[in-house]
Parts: structure tokens; C-alpha cells; sequence
């Protein structure tokens, strides 16, 4: 089984091939490759989309490589799946073949401007005016206002809508269409999954909802087929394992979920990578949220199969705050250094750091937030500030399981864990206090890369993966049990939440209005004498 796998692990942006056994689900070989971000303005973040598909090329390539010096036969590859960046939005030119503009990621800021408008013109101003279909409140997180805003202003972009010719679509769309033969017969599909977090998916149809597409003003035919996460869509046209079938689809939370076998209602997990993402299966009916949670559809594992849906806790900032501190403050050099520093000091002595960086996503939905640091003292080092962001990570994540045991009514006992950032010992055992829950760890934490692969070997036409309970693999774990009394992880989440409330408000779009002073002659003389003691004392330490 192959997939690839475009996402962020911790907080580096990586394309990664994988290789699994149909059987075990053991890990025979991967390769991955970094992709560079781009960052045009403040809040901007892009991708180039030609860069991510010639590093799937070479990761497949690679892969191959590597498996022929283990003596394993590439032919025993029987299926690819994908698994993306669910928000991240592109749009191509289907008769050339080129993208019309780079990826913008799901975490880009730029369109604020443009989520404003949409909720002013809400009835009562209400971000969560679509929620009724979409699952999901008006932000600047998904790919609706991403497509709009490239519709608005982008040349390339409106003429090749206007001419019939754009396709849009997220990183799945935009890879399976390339892979299929692009220009020449690529197939321009997604799936329910990836589709549920553009705004424009009715989650109860299970398809594109006319009135949404009508309301953020994008004609239908741009947006791509939405197919099931687990059948096949087309077949590799080039490369190594050209005539091999594409057959698994899903975005990356629900690879995660499906990953950690989370198949029954109840079940849960929380993905560390950029942002954090705990996803809770609520079975085959959508529960709407009361506390800020997202509604999604969590697989559709076959055409014929019921849809499954979630509630999501998003947090935008998690492992990206490890390479704010590596690249921007310069006070560490590498993840495993953070781990160290926080370790040696073992608290933040008072300090809490809020990583409001894109604003905050659940149970918030703020846009205006932004990040702050507080409770310093001159006691406060680089040391306490590295626990204090290990802490937010753990603090972020409270605040969604709260919310989701409210929505849910039924408390989750145990929380299971994957991504990059679960490495981090201190991390985990952190996040198991401020919980006062176990927190279990897979002995392989990227199971994004093993869902996907269990969905293409899964799909009709493929077969070699069984999803049934009885057949899968037992995953190995390890268990982190909280340490400190419930009475401190109050204590500590109460300081946090009232750092929270500081973080509010700080950014708009509206332009500043002045009020211009009427001044009394008073007023104006005693200007005056300050402006002329104010040069005088220039001009004499000038001259000293």
C-alpha cells in the first residue's frame, strides 16, 4: 500500500510517500521531502502548487528506490491514497494545465476583510448564519472565502472563470487531477471529507448546496466531483507506479481518525502538527455544536457506505509556535532543544502564553486575537517561556474537550494522540495534567499515513484491507496518567483562560477614525513651550 501525505508534521511543511503492509499494517518505507512556504505580507501564507506536485513525483520515485534495495517487488503495490491539508485552496486552468495563482493555506489571514462583509450581511451580524448546512461558522479558515478572495482579486483567476476555464479544488483535487493526466483526462474530483470544509457542502445532501454557492457568488461549475474517501478514482498516467489505482481520499483529521481505528461513537483523538485538531466521532446523524465546535464529515468509507460525521475542536497555532521560537526569537535551534529548556525549569513560574498568531479558531472563532505573553517578571527566562508555550499547546486542547464534553454530555475518559508533537514526552505528560485524563499514544504516531492507506486498500476494486473491528491490527501505545492534583490544573487553566480574555480584539479591518481636538489658547501656548523645550534639549544632546 502507498500514499502520500501533504501536510505539516510539528511545525515544518512536508510532502511524505509511505509504504504499509496490507496485512499488519506495518511501516515498510518511506521518503519525504520539505516544501517552502512563502509569506507575501503579514498573516499571508502561501504555497507554490507546482512544487507540491513534483515533490510528490519525487517522493514516489524515492520510495521505489528505497523498496527495490529491501528487495521488495514495486508491483506488489496495489493502491495509492491521499491525504492533504483540508482548507488549503488552489485554482488551475484546465486547458493548460497551470495553476492561476499559488495555494493559499488554511491558515492565511486575508480574507478578514472579506469574512466581515459576509457577517454584517447576516441576519443579526451571526457568524454562524450557515452552520445549519455547513457545520461550520463564517471564518477565514476555509476555503469559500479563500476562493472568493481570489475571484476578487486575482486577474488570472476571474478571466478564467468568466471563460469556463478554472477548476478549483484543495490539495487533493489539485494532485488526484495532475496524477490522473491533468490537461489529458484528469479526473477533477474530491472527496466528502475535504469537501465538508469549503462552506459550499451541504453535510446532510452530501453534496454542493446551490443557495451557498449562490451566496458566496461561485458558479458550481468550477468545483470539483465529490466522491466517497474510499473508491477508485482514476489511475497513475506516468512515473514509477503508472496504471496503479488512486483509491483512498481524506483529509488529513479524518486519515488521523480512521488512522487510530477511532471507528465507534465516542471515540476520539487529538493530531499535534501546525495547529491541533480533536475530532470525536458522533456516528451516522451530524451533532450541531452549542460551544463553538465544527461539524464535519469524519469518512464515508465506500459509495454505498453511510456517511460518518465528527464533532472538531481546530486550534490554528500548536507546533508552529516551536518554529516561531526557533526562527523568529531565535531562542532555541531545534523541537528536542524546547523539550530540554522547558524541562530543566519544570514550570512557567507564572507565565502564560497565548499563540493567538492567526487569531483564534474553537471554541473562540476571533479573528482579532493576537498572540500575547504575560505574567513576566525579571525572574522570567527562555526557559519558563519554552514550558509556557509546551503549556498553550495543552491548554488550547482543554478548552475543545470541554467544549465537546459539553455538546456530548458524555465526558471522554481517555485521549488518544498522534502527530509530530507527540515526541515530546514532556508534552504529553503535560497535557495528561492539565486533562486529568490518560492520554495514550500509538507506538506509530503518524496514523494520518496509515488512514489513508487503509482507505485506498479498503475500496471496492482493491480489497486487500479489511476494516472490519475483528480484522485489525492491535495498535501498541503508551499511556501518560496524570501527575498533579485536579485543584493546580484548575488553578493554572483559570490563569490561562484570563490570559485568553487579554488576547481578544487587538486587530480590525476598519480603517481608524480620528477625532480631531478643538484646543483652548491655553492649551495651544502650553504646546508651544513644550515643543520649544523639546528642540532646545535636541539640539544640546546633538552637540554632546
Amino acid at each position: 500500500m502507498a500514499f502520500v501525505d501533504v501536510r505539516r508534521l510539528l511545525s515544518y511543511f512536508y510532502l511524505c510517500d509511505q509504504v504499509f503492509n496490507s496485512k499488519t499494517a506495518e511501516l515498510l518505507s518511506h521518503h519525504q521531502v520539505e516544501i517552502k512556504q512563502s509569506f507575501p505580507k503579514e498573516g499571508w501564507v502561501e504555497e507554490d502548487p507546482k512544487e507540491i506536485l513534483q515533490s510528490v513525483y519525487e517522493c514516489m520515485e524515492r520510495t521505489c528506490e528505497k523498496l527495490t534495495q529491501l528487495n521488495i517487488d514495486i508491483s506488489n503495490i496495489k493502491a495509492i491514497g491521499v491525504t492533504n491539508q483540508r482548507e488549503t485552496t488552489l485554482v488551475w486552468d484546465k486547458e493548460t494545465g497551470e495553476p492561476l495563482y499559488n495555494a493559499i493555506v488554511w491558515l492565511d489571514l486575508r480574507t478578514q476583510s472579506t469574512v466581515e462583509r459576509l457577517i454584517n450581511k447576516t441576519p443579526g451580524r451571526n457568524k454562524n448564519h450557515l452552520k445549519h448546512k455547513t457545520g461550520l461558522p463564517i471564518s477565514t479558515y476555509f476555503s469559500a472565502v479563500k476562493l472568493r478572495w481570489l475571484m476578487d482579486n486575482v486577474d488570472e483567476v476571474h478571466k478564467a472563470v468568466v471563460s469556463h476555464r478554472a477548476m478549483f479544488g484543495t490539495v487533493d483535487s489539485w494532485l488526484i487531477w495532475c496524477l490522473t493526466g491533468g490537461k489529458s483526462g484528469g479526473v477533477h474530483c474530491t472527496d466528502v471529507t475535504n469537501a465538508s470544509r469549503t462552506m459550499l457542502f451541504n453535510i446532510h445532501t452530501m453534496d454542493w448546496d446551490p443557495e451557498l454557492c449562490k451566496y458566496f457568488g461561485i458558479p458550481m461549475e468550477i468545483l470539483p466531483r465529490v466522491r466517497s474517501s474510499s473508491e477508485i478514482y482514476g489511475l497513475m498516467k506516468s512515473g514509477a507506479l503508472s496504471g496503479i489505482p488512486i483509491s483512498g481520499c481524506l483529509g488529513d483529521q479524518s486519515a488521523a481518525l480512521v488512522g487510530q481505528m477511532c471507528f465507534q461513537d465516542g471515540q476520539a483523538k487529538n493530531t499535534y502538527g501546525t495547529g491541533c485538531f480533536l475530532l470525536r466521532n458522533t456516528g451516522v446523524k451530524p451533532v450541531m455544536s452549542e460551544h463553538g465546535l465544527l461539524t464535519t464529515v469524519a469518512y464515508k468509507l465506500g459509495r454505498d457506505k453511510p456517511a460518518c460525521y465528527a464533532l472538531e475542536g481546530s486550534v490554528a497555532i500548536a507546533g508552529a509556535v516551536v518554529r516561531w521560537l526557533q526562527d523568529n526569537l531565535g531562542i532555541i535551534g531545534s523541537s528536542e532543544e524546547l523539550e530540554k529548556l522547558a524541562a530543566s525549569v519544570g514550570t512557567s513560574y507564572g507565565c502564560y502564553f497565548v499563540p493567538a498568531f492567526s487569531g483564534l479558531y474553537a471554541p473562540y472563532w476571533e479573528p482579532s486575537a493576537r498572540g500575547i505573553i504575560c505574567g513576566l517578571t525579571q525572574f522570567t527566562n527562555k526557559s519558563h517561556l519554552a514550558f509556557a508555550a509546551l503549556e498553550a499547546v495543552c491548554f488550547q486542547t482543554r478548552e475543545i474537550l470541554d467544549a465537546m464534553n459539553q455538546d456530548s454530555g458524555i465526558p471522554l475518559t481517555q485521549l488518544q494522540v498522534d502527530g509530530g508533537m507527540t515526541s515530546n514526552k514532556l508534552l504529553m505528560q503535560l497535557q495528561a495534567d492539565i486533562l486529568c485524563i490518560p492520554v495514550v499514544k500509538p507506538s506509530m504516531p503518524e496514523t494520518t499515513a496509515l488512514g489513508a492507506a487503509m482507505a485506498a486498500g479498503a475500496a471496492e476494486g482493491v480489497s486487500v484491507w479489511s476494516l472490519n473491528p475483528e480484522d485489525l491490527s492491535e495498535v501498541t501505545s503508551e499511556k501518560f496518567e496524570p501527575q498533579i492534583n485536579p485543584e493546580e490544573s484548575e488553578f493554572r487553566y483559570a490563569r490561562w483562560k484570563k490570559a485568553v480574555e487579554k488576547s481578544m480584539n487587538w486587530e480590525t479591518t476598519e480603517t481608524p477614525r480620528f477625532v480631531p481636538l478643538t484646543l483652548s489658547r491655553s492649551s495651544v501656548l502650553t504646546m508651544n513651550i513644550l515643543k520649544i523645550l523639546f528642540l532646545k534639549n535636541s539640539f544640546i544632546c546633538s552637540r554632546s
